[in-house]
């Protein structure tokens, strides 16, 4: 079993089915196979081994999806870097995960010449350039420019063969590489088609990066029913509007803060919207004041994942996006969870514990750190570091991250509670809160907001209004901030690490009584 067997099924029973659209090019599942086949016998030709690892550096394009099905095909094990990522960061992640290729928009050229010495096994040859702008480089389309368009030699795949590796985004520490296997990513096609109601009918848009895990959500699923990929270079509302009416899209992965814009755009209009079959929201938590608004306005199509790329997750189905609007779902078939407390103890209904899960699409795990991985999988079950949970019917309830958790005069403040009462007044389109230091309280909780663009009221407005409305005392907010917008990884995560820092660097800590 390997996923690569996927687009050539497709492209030998279906060949003239829409495959893939970016930008004005309208790929069939054979003309993709083609173009697929290529890139694996190119890379083959280089001298890359199956097993051996090439990275990507690339923003949303047809060459980065041409890679992840190459490498599927030809047993080599594909590397997505971000394209937001810094020199140092860089050079870390590609010493990190042994690359011998890389492929990369050219704006990268003059970074990987810095980096060099630091990387002696990928030499200039092996630096391949997209595009305009590369020239004087080695480029892609040299590449495979004889490189045959037939089926790459058998590469006598295992479900057990690695696939990729997944660096994590860094919102909680230093990233690090999370092996997928090919089964692994095939249990991923079969459940997320399941679970999202897709066929070879579906028409799925993606306007988000590709290159983080989220992104595997609707697309091993797409590959696996062989539907129809559409595929923006980025996110823009108005455009995803557009799209969505003119190619009757059915299904869309989207992030929080996409999910925001969409429902503040002018041209938001259900009816332009009909032809959706899933909004599925992964990445954070949604508030309940946008899954209300959603729900309104399109009933009926509103999933939300909870997840770790290391491979837990639960799933709130759009049959129970209303009942259990607070919910993040309940865990897909052949996977378990279980909420423990500070003692390893099994927490009852409405108890908040660490959540906990096992199930077939977790990750091989940590590459090359055993020591993190005994970490993060304890007796078979990954621990995620989320405090959560479950009601009477074993639906799953987020708290917060245990490490954005604040705790003040003692006592457990969960930013998300505070946030939900924020996003409530109407000059406010998003929040995010979290914890200083503080003489008094040890850590006070602060609110750093994104106004709407027509908003009046002053900060000490918003500060009185949000603390007249906080369920407790200890929740109250010491300060806020507002900012034009959230610092935000390439997945769309906000960064409440940076928000943090950067307060504590140009801001007074308050010292106001709570």
């Amino acid at each position: 079993m390997h996923i690569g067997s996927l687009l050539s099924r497709h492209a030998r029973y279906r060949p003239d089915h829409p495959c893939l659209i970016f930008e004005d090019r309208r790929l069939t599942y054979k003309e993709f196979n083609g173009e697929v086949n290529q890139l694996a016998n190119a890379l083959l030709k280089a001298g890359l081994r199956k097993g051996e690892k090439f990275a990507t550096i690339l923003p949303n394009c047809l060459e980065l999806m041409t890679a992840y099905w190459a490498a599927a095909k030809s047993g080599l094990v594909i590397v997505p870097c971000s394209p937001l990522l810094q020199t140092a960061g860089l050079a870390s992640l590609l010493r990190d995960s042994d690359a011998r290729l890389v492929i990369a928009d050219p704006s990268f050229a003059e970074t990987l010449a810095a980096i060099t010495n630091e990387l002696p096994d990928l030499p200039a040859e092996r630096r391949v350039f997209v595009g305009r702008g590369a020239s004087g480089f080695p480029t892609c389309e040299a590449l495979v420019a004889s490189a045959p368009d037939t089926e790459p030699p058998d590469a006598t795949l295992a479900g057990s063969d690695d696939y990729n590796i997944m660096y994590t985004s860094g919102t909680t520490g230093a990233p690090k590489g999370i092996v997928h296997t090919h089964l692994i990513r095939a249990m991923y096609c079969v459940l997320f088609a399941n679970s999202f109601r897709m066929s070879p009918e579906s028409v799925v848009l993606h306007a988000g990066a590709i290159v983080f895990n989220g992104a595997m959500l609707d697309l091993m699923p797409w590959m696996y029913v062989g539907g129809t990929y559409v595929l923006h270079p980025i996110f823009d509302p108005g455009r995803v509007i557009h799209e969505i009416e003119r190619e009757k899209v059915t299904h869309m992965v989207v992030v929080p803060s996409q999910i925001i814009a969409l429902l503040n755009h002018p041209d938001f209009d259900p009816a332009k919207l009909a032809s959706l079959e899933m909004i599925l929201s992964v990445g954070a938590p949604l508030l309940l004041e946008y899954k209300n608004r959603l729900n309104e306005a399109l009933p009926h199509r509103f999933y939300e994942l909870y997840g770790l790329t290391e491979g837990f997750l639960t799933i709130l189905d759009r049959e129970d996006a209303k009942r259990k609007a607070g919910s993040v779902g309940c865990p897909p078939p052949f996977y378990e969870m279980r909420i423990l407390d500070e003692s390893g103890r099994e927490c009852g209904p409405r108890e908040v514990g660490e959540i906990c899960g096992r199930g077939p699409i977790m990750m091989k795990g940590y590459y090359k750190r055993p020591d993190l991985t005994e970490q993060a999988i304890v007796d078979g079950w990954l621990r995620s570091g989320d405090m959560g949970y479950v009601d009477e019917e074993g639906f799953l309830f987020l708290v917060d991250r245990k490490k954005d958790m604040i705790i003040s005069g003692g006592v457990n403040v969960y930013p998300k509670d505070i946030e939900e009462v924020i996003v409530q007044h109407p000059d406010v389109r998003e929040a995010a809160v979290f914890g200083v230091p503080h003489s008094k309280w040890g850590e006070t909780p602060i609110a750093a907001v994104v106004l709407r663009a027509d908003a009046t009221l002053t900060q000490q407005e918003l500060l009185d209004w949000v603390n007249k409305r906080v369920g407790a005392k200890f929740q109250r907010v010491n300060d806020i901030v507002v900012l034009d917008d959230f610092p935000r990884n390439v997945a769309g995560k906000t960064l409440k690490r940076n928000l943090r820092e950067a307060y504590l660097a140009v801001a007074k800590k308050p010292e106001r009584a709570g």
